[in-house]
C-alpha cells in the first residue's frame, strides 16, 4: 500500500507539504502513522505540479525512496507551485518498469495516484481490458494495476465523463472484477481534487487562505484535519469539500453528496 498527497491552495514549495511537516510524505516513506498494508514504501516516488501559465502539470519520478534523492531535496525546497499531487510507493515485487511504475501518471492536464492493491492482477483485470481500446493498452505506462486503472479511469474522462464520475464507476467495476481490492484513487487536473475511499484511509484539511490538502493520512496534528469515511467520493476545491457514498457493485443508488462546512 502506498501514501500519496494532494495540496490545492496559495503558492508554496513542494516541502512544505512533502518534507517539512513532521509526518510529511517524506517521513511515511519510511514510518507512516496510519498505513494498514506494507511497511516502508521505498519501491520509487513521484510529484507532479502546475506552473503558472501551462496547464499541462510538471512531473519528477525516481525508482529509489525519496529520502535518497539529494536532487528531490533541493526541488521541494525552491519549486513553488498552487496544486500538487504526489506519491510515495509501497515495497513490493520486482519488476522492470522502474520510475514508469511510480504515481502520479500523467495525460493532458491530469495527474493521477493510485493507493492500493488488486487481488489477482493481472488475471482479475483481464475482462476489462476489452473495455479500452488497443491503443490505450499499448499506452500503459506500466504494466502494474495502478497504471491499467488509471487506464481505465482516463478512458471515461476522455470520453467525457466528469472526474467524480469516472473516479467513482472505475472503483466500481474494479471492485466487482476483484472482491477485495483496495482502491484509494486520487486526481487533481490543476483546479479540484477528486478522490475515492475503497479499502484505506483518507484524510482532508481545509482553511481558508491556506487551501485544501487531501492526503492518506495527516501530516501534523492539526485539529482540521478530518478523516474520510470508507466507500466514499470526495470533490474538493480550495475552501469546500463534498463526499458522496460510493454504491457498492449491484447497487442502484446512493444517497445525495453531503458538502462539508468551511471551517
Amino acid at each position: 500500500m502506498c501514501r500519496h498527497l494532494a495540496y490545492l491552495g496559495p503558492e508554496e514549495p513542494l516541502g512544505a507539504h512533502l518534507v517539512r511537516p513532521p509526518h510529511g510524505l517524506y517521513r511515511q516513506s519510511w514510518a507512516p502513522r496510519f498505513q494498514q498494508h506494507g511497511t516502508v514504501n521505498a519501491d520509487g516516488f513521484g510529484v507532479g505540479w502546475y506552473a503558472s501559465g501551462d496547464p499541462v502539470p510538471a512531473r519528477y519520478r525516481r525508482a529509489g525512496p525519496i529520502w535518497a534523492d539529494l536532487s528531490f531535496a533541493d526541488l521541494a525546497r525552491v519549486v513553488r507551485t498552487t496544486c500538487l499531487l504526489a506519491a510515495v510507493r509501497d515495497a513490493t515485487l520486482s519488476g522492470a518498469d522502474a520510475e514508469a511504475a511510480a504515481a502520479p501518471f500523467a495525460s493532458g492536464a491530469w495527474l493521477f495516484s493510485h493507493n492500493g492493491a488488486v487481488p489477482g492482477w493481472p488475471g482479475s483485470l483481464a475482462p476489462l481490458t476489452g473495455t479500452l481500446s488497443a491503443t490505450d493498452l499499448l499506452s500503459l505506462e506500466a504494466r502494474n494495476d495502478s497504471a491499467f486503472v488509471w487506464a481505465l479511469v482516463l478512458a471515461r474522462l476522455r470520453a467525457g465523463d466528469a472526474e467524480g464520475q469516472a473516479l467513482a464507476d472505475t472503483v466500481r467495476e474494479v471492485a466487482e472484477a476483484a472482491p477485495g481490492a483496495r482502491l484509494n484513487l486520487l486526481l487533481t487536473s490543476g483546479d479540484s481534487i477528486t478522490a475515492t475511499t475503497w479499502g484505506d484511509t483518507l484524510w482532508y484539511r481545509t482553511e481558508p487562505g491556506r487551501g485544501t490538502v487531501v492526503a492518506s493520512e495527516p501530516y501534523d496534528d492539526d485539529p482540521l484535519w478530518h478523516e474520510v469515511p470508507d466507500r466514499t467520493l470526495l470533490v474538493a476545491s480550495r475552501t469546500d469539500v463534498t463526499l458522496t457514498p460510493l454504491k457498492e457493485p449491484g447497487e442502484n443508488s446512493a444517497p445525495a453528496p453531503s458538502k462539508e462546512p468551511r471551517t
